[in-house]
């Protein structure tokens, strides 16, 4: 018989063989639950990898130093920052490609797209009335966009293969910031007139589900849907607070307020329309908390400068002002939150694409 410090070594062995089994088949469970077909991303500047480019609008970073610290060297691809952006991040996270293709991008045709493919475009909204306010894409033509690049991947692969596509895909959206700060306080289209603020952030959230609505219609299962950050902290905010305000450039309160109560309201329409679209499975990212954290604590993420952009002054410039004249651009874009007056920096889209996987595991979308 052996004796009881073999037997316990031996049931210590099994106990440890248990949980490596156990282990490697939780890990395989989660690999074939978060296998993504493509990444597909919807919205404006945040995720617009070079829409913009192909289109005649003031709104474009298709110029130095856009894209300095882009993998490989720099090049200015469109995106509005240093480097990649979060939809990037996300699809190399997922095993798909490092870089999600501008749709309109001629350097790119469906064979890639059926692995990811980007209708975004910097300056829209959900409103579609904000879209003409610097002369891009508005929210609709994305959706056609997204029609279109299913027939032509049904011609590409078939009629199945595109299907298992779509249907597999992880569709990120990103919008809603222009339709406040470009466009409803900015007075550009009426809006202010006609709403209250209350009122059009409800206007929005049904514009909102309208979209999540229509592209379940064509075969869009797996969603994530960011909310607004808090906008009042933007470098460019906290200027035009201290000008027009008097004040110290802090954050603007009152936006980050309005932001508050969209965000409620868009997770409560999140979760209605998972009860009405049981198929439909959409998460609710709450980029306010994670992007008032990386302002709050800035030391917990290696943050030196979370109140100004790395680029020029950082305090009001971003598309053609953030240009390669400047000698006051920052030589780190690491160490700070904003690469321009308004857009994150690179390392600030790796955090929060990391952040959005999470949600997404967390909520069953993947």
């Amino acid at each position: 018989m052996a004796s009881p410090l073999v037997r316990l070594l031996l049931l210590l062995l099994l106990v440890v063989a248990a949980a490596s089994r156990g282990a490697a088949s939780a890990a395989k469970a989660k690999a074939k639950a978060a296998r993504v077909t493509a990444v597909i991303v919807f919205g404006d500047s945040t995720v617009d990898t070079g829409n913009n480019n192909q289109i005649g609008t003031p709104l474009r970073s298709d110029f130095p130093p856009y894209g300095r610290d882009m993998p490989g060297g720099a090049r200015a691809t469109g995106r509005f920052g240093n480097g990649r952006l979060a939809p990037d991040f996300m699809s190399e996270s997922l095993g798909l490609p490092p870089l999600v293709p501008a749709y309109l991008d001629p350097a790119y045709g469906i064979a890639d797209f059926a692995r990811g493919v980007c209708f975004a475009s910097a300056g829209t909204g959900l409103d579609n009335a904000t879209a003409g306010v610097l002369s891009v894409i508005p929210l609709w033509k994305e959706v056609e966009y997204y029609r279109e690049y299913q027939r032509r991947l049904r011609a590409h692969a078939g009629a199945a293969a595109a299907r298992d596509v779509v249907r597999g895909a992880l569709h990120v959206v990103s919008i809603g910031t222009n339709d406040f700060l470009e466009n409803y306080y900015m007075l550009a289209t009426g809006r202010f007139a006609r709403y209250s603020v209350g009122e059009y952030e409800d206007y929005l959230v049904a514009a909102a589900r309208a979209f999540l609505a229509a592209i379940h219609r064509l075969g869009a299962r797996r969603v994530t849907f960011a909310g607004l950050s808090p906008m009042g902290c933007l470098p460019l905010e906290r200027t035009a607070g201290a000008l027009l305000g008097g004040g110290g450039g802090g954050c603007v309160e009152e936006y980050n307020r309005v932001a508050r109560e969209y965000n409620g309201k868009v997770e409560a329409m999140v979760r209605s329309l998972r009860a009405e679209l049981p198929r439909l499975k959409v998460a609710f990212i709450p980029v306010y908390d994670n992007m008032l954290d990386l302002i709050t604590h800035p030391e917990k993420y290696g943050l030196e400068n979370v109140e100004e952009g790395c680029c020029a002054t950082g305090r009001f410039e971003m598309g053609f002002m953030c240009n390669d004249e400047s000698p006051l651009t920052c030589d780190d874009a690491s160490k700070y939150l904003f690469w321009d007056a308004f857009h994150p920096t690179e390392k600030v889209n790796r955090i929060m694409a990391q952040h959005t996987l999470d949600v997404c595991y967390q909520q069953g979308v993947l």
